[in-house]
């Protein structure tokens, strides 16, 4: 018999376990049985073609429609062409020297079809597919998984297809002995869930579609269970250590700001800061997600908070995920702030604070001092990257700690931040992200923190027209692109052009695609063509900061046009005379930095315009995603769309930190029912045994499927 640990040489053999490790990173049972089928198809039901993508390893079930053979033109040998069909599209199959095969692949029969979807004048197809052929006379023995009336489709690779790994679940699932199962008997009845093992079984060889529906049922459960007890237990952790309170104090600093304000802030403005100013004047630390738009307001809010702070004696800081953006907004805070920032110096008002900036490429001199101004309570407002939660830094008197951008910052580093309070109390913590998130990702992503959202936008802000440019389809397009940037500067407004790449890194892969777009090459490419005569600079985050913040004042001076930059103006750049923005390659970005990185246009009185360049085919899950951009600026609505589109695994960050993520079958966009009744059972839970010393199944199964050491899944880049 076999159990989840056991590893797979000795059931599969050497070869089969070392095809699986290398192509798949599977190593254990339990690694090969939650390496769940992508989707079910029934016999006779052929898989829908559209929306395959450039690159991706793809299985379908699909009918032969015609088969040709022709000779090579360029030297001695044959393809073997070949036409399948789901009913509705066509997907083209090549066999280089193959010709033999003609005889097994008649039109007319149906198989499973595996391969990496390439293009070939510009048409989409599979190159020297496997392939397995449902009606080929076989033995029972190997077709025994494509007889039954659900067929299971893995996620394969090369070399492991969805049939190989099919049948290598056969073998472990005919010796599987689970043991005790890791929920509780109580648990288990209590919410309707099968045993673990009944489930194993199901996910890949179900009786009928009840038995599956079941069986996904309980598995999901059982990775929205490991989410939610983790977050109970930092919950439980946070709240027990005790903190400052900080109330709002009459006269201070907060109301001069108030005053002094030349516009007047939103309900929402007014109502989220109500929210914070009662959690810190409470004993127990604020721990609050505020998330918005791109030009909600958030800086604002956060600062009130700030504000709030020293006025109660105390330091606050403001950390942010790069230089340019930590720069910008220690500018922002001391314009806002005026004369009751400037302590210190010259014209400062009698009560006034100090900001410090503090980032890790300061000179030695320029750091020290702000490291002095820092540990002796005269700098009141810190703004700094994440250099500020190294232990050299050191506070006098640490109450809050503002984050932005939260998802650049893995949750250790917010941990870390948490203990810096003085006299072992915990300072209070504001997170802030401009990526409007869905209320069931954000319980299990933000999962300890309390959930406030600004939707409303500022009077004033400018509409943005986004319009996809596919190069590939419509190659005059691109000329176009430079004409628009050329008439916008000459209307005196500026432009920023993104790339995905700097252009001095290695290759980062092998794969036949090109390589992305480039800073270093791009800008001096428009400066000798397209835009010659502008004024261009560039900007990357590898660049020194003194150079990097002397960019930015150009920029926003208006002595620089066009600005060609990667994704360090993502987030906190504002120039309201910029008006386009160019993204370059913007198939390589997600949908929600696609939001964020035109949030940097329209933010003055003239319309803004965002151009998404890409040589992505149309019909792909690429384009669907870049037209979902395009169709509105509504970034709730578009991080709905995002999950609807991404893998699932994706929205945790798995794939960027090259981690296999827990969540493989919870749904953070259909499944609010199970991650609400999870959440609710893992407080009631925690509260009671929050080490779970008394439920080491459950204590195992956190381990198991979310994996503590790796818990960088929870990050987002």
């Amino acid at each position: 018999m076999a159990g989840l640990r056991d590893k797979l040489p000795l059931l599969l053999g050497a070869k089969t376990a070392k095809a699986l490790s290398s192509s798949l990173d599977i190593e254990t049972v339990s690694d090969l049985l939650r390496h769940y089928p992508r989707r079910y198809a029934e016999r006779g039901e052929l898989t829908d073609i559209a929306g395959l993508e450039l690159g991706e390893h793809a299985t379908v079930l699909a009918r032969i429609e015609k088969i040709s053979k022709r000779r090579m033109k360029s030297r001695n040998g044959t393809i073997l062409d070949m036409v399948i069909t789901d009913g509705k599209r066509r997907l083209a199959c090549a066999f280089f020297n193959q010709a033999w095969r003609e005889k097994d692949l008649a039109p007319g029969k149906t198989g499973l079809f595996a391969g990496k979807v390439t293009a070939f004048r510009d048409t989409l197809q599979l190159a020297n597919p496997e392939y397995e052929l449902l009606d080929a006379e076989r033995e029972a023995e190997a077709v025994d998984n494509f007889l039954a009336e659900i067929i299971p489709v893995y996620p394969a690779a090369q070399g492991m297809p969805t049939w190989s790994i099919a049948k290598c679940v056969r073998q472990v699932l005919d010796v599987l002995e689970v043991g005790e199962d890791p929920m509780p008997d109580e648990l288990l009845k209590r919410h309707g869930l099968p045993g673990l093992e009944r489930a194993l079984r199901g996910i890949h060889r179900p009786e009928d579609w009840a038995h599956l529906e079941s069986s996904r049922h309980r598995l999901k459960w059982d990775e929205a269970m490991a989410v939610q007890l983790i977050f109970a237990q930092r919950r439980h952790s946070a709240v027990s250590r005790p903190a400052k309170a900080s109330p709002h104090v009459d006269g201070g600093l907060l109301d001069a700001f108030d005053k002094r304000l030349p516009f007047d802030l939103t309900a929402g403005q007014r109502a989220i800061g109500d929210e914070i100013a009662a959690d810190m004047s409470s004993e127990h630390p604020m721990n609050r997600l505020l998330q918005g738009e791109v030009g909600s307001g958030k800086t604002v809010v956060a600062l009130r908070a700030m504000l709030q702070a020293v006025d109660s004696g105390r330091q606050a800081a403001m950390l942010a995920p790069t230089e340019v953006l930590a720069a910008q907004h220690a500018r922002s805070l001391r314009e806002m702030l005026g004369d009751i920032g400037m302590a210190g110096e010259l014209g400062a008002a009698e009560n006034a604070t100090r900001i410090t900036l503090l980032t890790g490429s300061m000179g030695a001199k320029e750091r020290k001092k702000a490291l002095l101004e820092t540990v002796s309570g005269e700098a009141g407002i810190v703004v700094g990257t994440h250099a500020l939660i190294q232990d050299t830094v050191q506070f006098a008197d640490l109450g809050l700690v503002v984050v932005d951008e939260q998802h650049r910052f893995g949750v250790e580093q917010r941990d870390a931040l948490r203990s810096r309070g003085a006299d072992s109390t915990s300072p209070h913590v504001l997170v802030m992200t401009a990526t409007p998130i869905p209320r069931t990702v954000a319980m299990t992503v933000y999962g300890d923190l309390e959930i406030s959202a600004l939707r409303e936008m500022p009077v004033g802000r400018s509409p943005i027209k986004t319009t996809v440019v596919p190069v590939a389809e419509k190659p005059a397009w691109f000329d176009r692109v430079w004409q628009r940037v050329s008439e916008e500067v000459g209307k005196g407004h500026q432009a920023y052009v993104v790339c995905p790449r700097i252009g001095d890194e290695p290759p980062s892969d092998k794969s036949d695609k090109r390589p992305p777009l480039a800073v270093l090459d791009v800008a001096p490419d428009l400066a000798n063509g397209a835009l010659k005569g502008l004024k261009i600079a560039a900007l990357h985050g590898r660049m020194p900061t003194d150079e990097k913040d002397a960019v930015m004042q150009a920029f926003g001076a208006g002595k620089v046009e066009v600005l060609v930059a990667t994704t360090v103006v993502e987030v906190g750049v504002n120039v309201p005379n910029a008006t386009a923005m160019v993204i370059l390659d913007a198939d390589r970005f997600g949908v929600s930095q696609l939001h964020q990185l035109r949030g940097r246009v329209g933010r003055g009185s003239v319309p803004g315009l965002c151009l998404l360049v890409t040589e992505t085919l149309d019909g792909t899950s690429t384009r669907e995603r870049l037209a979902a951009v395009e169709s509105t600026t509504d970034g709730f609505e578009l991080s709905r769309l995002d999950l609807e589109l991404r893998r699932e695994g994706d929205i945790l960050g798995a794939a960027q930190s090259g981690k296999r993520s827990g969540l493989k079958l919870l749904s953070l966009l259909r499944d609010e029912d199970v991650i609400t009744e999870a959440r609710e059972q893992a407080q009631e839970i925690v509260t009671a045994d929050p080490e779970l010393a008394s439920l080491p199944g459950l204590a195992q199964m956190v381990a198991d499927v979310v994996d503590l050491e790796r818990a960088e899944y929870l990050e987002k880049s």
